[in-house]
């Protein structure tokens, strides 16, 4: 894994037609390294992603297993087949293993017949070899640690550590042999033997892996993948078809989707309480200010509205649901209220006029206190609307290389539309909606008026 670090020029300094799609796709085909996947980050972004995620692209595959061989078995066959795969930038499977070892084997037979143990053994391997630290030097208030071992002349290689010798609990009396005769107990002058830890352990090289993934108590093989669709949702799920038919993971393995697969899913788990509790809050600030249940749900009828609107402009624009695009929708629905609100009161106060003035008799003069609080008190609801449009529709402009330009646009987006289309329908449908409601208890107040002149004539 290498990085390197591209400044690029400034956006009105690019070749015509040039935008940042095309951008990565032209340096993706001219630079090719072998073994290795093209992965283009923001230098602070791939340092993010990689501490929240573990992988170093936007998507990555985990592949659980048993044993090292067989993850990277399965690792490899989904490189295969997600190598050309639509919208895919890059895929490489991270191989477990290939790395090269020296191990030390101790032979216990050969270690006992000279009194050995494999502990005496692995400390001679550790301290002639590895190194080892034997004491500390204290110098003022500054401490240095004291490592031993071998001069490299006598380690770096095979032959040279097959010559490290290894004490032994026996002796090697150096007086003549007749001393043995006399006593066990070896004469002065006795040395300890030394032998050559090739007579107690077999050296050889071995591959294994550099390094062993663990999570969840099992092992696990990362693949990393690079796609160039915004749509993760849709990709992983017709990738994983692709891997479904064309890949017969080993006994005992299965594989789960990471990165920011991972943290959207994550993300639509909590969005699926967020949204419902939002609404719950505007349900209950609408209540407060009109105090009737009939006046919130007329209110709220905007967020349907609105959502038209919204999904129309994410279509046309090309978005993807991401959390971007709910964080607009959520913001969606406080202005909804706030447009549903402001209608229901120009209406409510035509209507209230009217009944104080007693001019609401038939449904005709239920017509005119309709209008009047719908078309004479037009222009705050448009102006309402425009504020809300010239504060959002800059957004939409901003160029695709301003930092953090692609999350607000999906912000901004939904709210753009839902805007527009709320309030069209809202000068259209929420008159009508009134008519129906208040026409109903105007039918009644008038049947109870006729019931009683009825009464009294009959009196």
């Amino acid at each position: 894994m290498f990085e390197t670090v591209v400044t690029l020029k400034p956006h009105d300094q690019w070749r015509p037609g040039m935008t940042w799609e095309k951008l990565l796709a032209e340096m993706n085909e001219k630079i090719k390294t072998p073994g290795m996947a093209n992965i283009f980050w923001m230098p602070i972004q791939t340092r993010t992603e990689m501490l929240t995620t573990g992988f170093r692209t936007i998507l990555g595959v985990k592949v659980f297993g048993p044993d090292l061989k067989l993850i990277e078995r399965g690792a490899v066959d989904i490189e295969k087949a997600l190598s050309d795969f639509p919208n895919t930038r890059s895929v490489f499977a991270e191989r477990t293993t290939g790395g090269y070892f020296l191990d030390f084997v101790v032979n216990r037979e050969s270690a006992a017949r000279y009194g050995l143990r494999v502990g005496d053994v692995n400390d001679v391997i550790e301290t002639a070899i590895g190194g080892k630290t034997i004491a500390t030097t204290v110098e003022g208030r500054e401490r240095y640690p004291i490592s031993v071992r071998y001069a490299r002349d006598f380690r770096d290689d095979v032959d040279a550590l097959k010559r490290v010798l290894v004490p032994t609990p026996m002796r090697q009396a150096t007086a003549t042999p007749a001393a043995k005769d006399k006593s066990d107990v070896p004469e002065a002058g006795a040395t300890t033997a030394h032998i050559p830890l090739s007579l107690l352990a077999d050296i050889q090289y071995q591959t294994g892996p550099p390094s062993i993934r663990n999570e969840n108590g099992q092992l696990v093989g990362f693949v990393f993948v690079d796609i160039t669709s915004s749509d993760i949702d849709g990709y992983v799920r017709a990738a994983g078809q692709r891997i479904q038919e064309r890949v017969k993971l080993p006994p005992g393995c299965y594989i789960q989707w990471a990165g920011q697969f991972e943290y959207l899913k994550a993300a639509e788990a909590r969005l699926k309480i967020v949204v419902p509790f939002t609404l719950l809050i505007i349900f209950v600030l609408i209540y407060m200010n009109t105090g009737s249940t009939t006046k919130t749900l007329i209110v709220l009828l905007a967020v349907p509205f609105s959502l038209i609107g919204a999904f129309w402009t994410l279509y046309l624009l090309g978005y993807n649901m991401s959390v971007a695009v709910w964080v607009g929708l959520i913001a969606l629905a406080g202005l909804d209220a706030e447009t549903g609100v402001i209608m229901l009161l120009y209406l409510d106060q035509a209507w209230e006029k009217y009944r104080a003035a007693d001019r609401l008799n038939s449904m005709d003069d239920l017509h005119a206190a309709v209008k009047e609080g719908a078309v004479q008190r037009i222009r705050p609801k448009i102006m309402t609307v425009c504020a809300i449009l010239f504060g959002l529709l800059p957004i939409m402009w901003s160029p695709t290389t301003q930092a953090g330009a692609d999350v607000m646009k999906r912000i901004a987006a939904p709210m753009i539309g839902g805007v527009i289309t709320s309030a069209i329908l809202e000068l259209l449908l929420y008159p009508v909606i009134f008519v129906l409601w208040r026409g109903r208890s105007l039918a009644r107040a008038g049947e109870h008026t006729a019931s009683e002149s009825e009464l009294s004539r009959v009196l």
